[in-house]
C-alpha cells in the first residue's frame, strides 16, 4: 500500500503553515495573486477551519503541553520544536532506503479488515502509521495534518533511544560498565539520594528514589520539574533530581520515573563530552542513514530532555526500530556491546502480568518489546516476524487502558495477516 493521507485538508494546512514560516507574514503572502486565489479556494471549499489551522502559530501555544486541548495537541505535536527550544540531530549524506514491500490487502480499500482499520485510525487519533517487515514498507498512512515531510514528537519513546546511547557510550569506552555509580559521571549528585545508585539502576528505574509520575496532577514531579527553581551553576535536571529523597534501597523497587531518563542523558553527555543530539547524530542518525534531521527539546540549562521530546520523521522513527531489530549493526559492526539488545529488550524487572521492563524498553512474554510514549506514541518490535510497527498519535488522554487495548488488538490483527502468508 502506498503512502496515503486520510485528509487532503491536512496536507493543505501543512503547506500553508510552511509558507507562513518562510515569510513570517501571511498577509503579505496573500497579496500575491496565486496565493490569494489558493486562500480563497480553501475558504470556499473547506470553510474557515483549515485556514485557521494552517495559519495558527505553534510558537504561541502554551509552554505547558499538559494543558493543551485536543486542537492544540494535534498542532503542537506536529510542530513541537517550534513550541519548545530544541537542538538538531543531523543526518548524513546517505539514506537507508526502505523499499516497498507486499501491501496488506486486508487493510486496503475493499479488504476484509478495511473498515475496522479505518475506524482504528480515526478513533485512536492516529497521525502516522508505518509497518516494516524485513525492512520493507508494507503499510504507511498519515492524518491530522502530518505528512511524510513532517516531524512528530516521540514523548517517552525517546527513553529507548537514550538507553541505546548508553550502550554506545559503553562500547566507545566513555562509560566503563552499567555497574558504575552515577556520581562517577555526575559529581553534583554526590550527597544526594543518588549516592549509591548505579547506571543499571537508572536504566531499569530501580534507584529507590521517590518520584510521582502523573500528567494531570499539578503537584506531580512531572509538573514540579519544570516549575521549581534551578540551583545556580547546576544543570536543570541535576538540580531537581538531587533534591528528591530515597524511599527504598537501590535495586529494591521499580517505579517509572521520566526524570531518571533525563539523568541518563546528562550522564551520557558528561561521559562523552558531547551533547546528546550530537552523539545521536554521530552514532546512529548519520551512519545508519536517517532521511531527515531530528530535533531534541532542551531543559532550562540547554541539556536535552532525554526522557522525552525527540521529534522525527515517521520513516526515521521506523528506521530506528529497524536498526534495533538488526542488533545495532552499522556497516558490519555493532555500535553497542554485542549482548546489549539481548539484555536491554528482555525483562530485567517484572512489572505485572506478562509485562516487564528492560533498559528503558517495555518487554513481553512472547519476545516482542516496545518503546511507548504518552498520547499514543509507540514503536513495536517483533523479532520473530522481523516486524517493526511505528505509530504516532494524539490521544485526548495521556494514558488510556482502553486505547492501549485497541492498539494491542490492531497488532494482533497485523500478526494474523502476516501469519497467513
Amino acid at each position: 500500500m502506498k503512502a496515503q493521507s486520510s485528509t487532503t485538508l491536512g496536507q493543505l494546512c501543512f503547506t500553508v503553515h510552511n509558507m507562513r514560516k518562510q515569510t513570517k507574514d501571511l498577509r503579505s503572502l496573500l497579496t500575491l495573486p496565486i496565493l490569494a486565489a489558493l486562500g480563497m479556494a480553501i475558504t470556499l471549499a473547506m470553510g474557515s477551519s483549515c485556514l485557521a489551522q494552517g495559519t495558527s502559530d505553534p510558537s504561541l501555544l502554551s509552554k505547558n503541553s499538559f494543558h493543551w486541548n485536543q486542537e492544540e495537541r494535534e498542532l503542537g505535536f506536529l510542530y513541537y520544536d517550534e513550541v519548545f527550544q530544541g537542538r538538531e540531530v543531523l543526518p548524513g549524506g546517505t539514506v537507508h532506503e526502505l523499499p516497498q514491500g507486499l501491501p496488506f490487502a486486508a487493510f486496503d480499500v475493499g479488504g476484509e479488515q478495511n473498515r475496522e482499520f479505518e475506524n482504528f485510525l480515526t478513533e485512536q487519533k492516529v497521525a502516522g502509521l508505518l509497518i516494516l517487515q524485513d525492512g520493507r514498507i508494507r503499510l504507511e498512512r498519515y492524518a491530522l495534518g502530518f505528512s511524510e515531510a513532517g516531524r512528530w514528537t516521540s514523548q517517552s519513546v525517546a527513553k529507548s533511544v537514550t538507553s541505546t546511547l548508553v550502550g554506545a557510550a559503553i562500547k566507545d569506552g566513555h562509560i566503563t560498565s552499567v555497574d558504575d555509580y552515577v556520581t562517577d559521571y555526575i559529581p553534583d549528585l554526590k550527597g544526594s539520594a543518588y549516592e549509591n545508585v548505579t547506571v543499571h539502576h537508572l536504566l531499569t528505574m530501580t534507584s529507590g528514589v521517590r518520584w510521582k509520575e502523573a500528567y494531570t496532577n499539578g503537584t506531580s514531579d512531572n509538573f514540579r520539574f519544570f516549575r521549581d527553581p534551578v540551583d545556580p551553576d547546576i544543570d536543570h535536571t541535576v538540580s531537581y533530581m538531587r533534591s528528591l529523597p530515597a524511599e527504598a534501597e537501590p535495586g529494591k523497587k521499580w517505579l517509572y520515573k521520566t526524570g531518571e531518563t533525563h539523568l541518563l542523558g546528562v550522564l551520557v553527555s558528561s561521559a562523552t563530552g558531547q551533547t546528546l543530539a550530537d552523539y545521536l547524530s554521530a552514532k546512529i542518525w548519520a551512519p545508519y542513514g536517517m532521511e531527515q534531521k531530528a530535533t531534541w527539546i532542551l531543559n532550562r540549562t540547554d541539556q536535552e530532555l532525554a526522557g522525552c521530546c525527540l521529534q522525527m520523521k515517521l520513516r526515521d522513527f521506523a528506521r530506528f526500530g529497524q536498526f534495533v531489530l538488526e542488533g545495532g549493526i552499522i556497516n558490519g559492526e555493532s555500535i553497542v556491546p554485542v549482548d546489549w539488545f539481548q539484555t536491554a529488550t528482555h525483562t530485567q524487572i517484572p512489572v505485572w502480568g506478562g509485562l516487564g521492563y528492560g533498559y528503558q524498553w517495555w518487554t513481553y512474554a512472547d519476545g516482542t518489546f516496545q518503546a511507548l510514549g504518552v498520547h499514543g506514541q509507540m514503536l513495536h518490535i517483533d523479532p520473530v516476524r522481523r516486524l517493526v510497527v511505528a505509530i504516532n498519535s494524539a490521544w485526548p488522554e495521556a494514558e488510556s487502558d482502553k486505547r492501549r487495548a485497541a492498539v494491542s488488538n490492531f497488532l494482533r490483527t497485523i500478526v494474523k495477516e502476516i501469519d497467513k502468508d
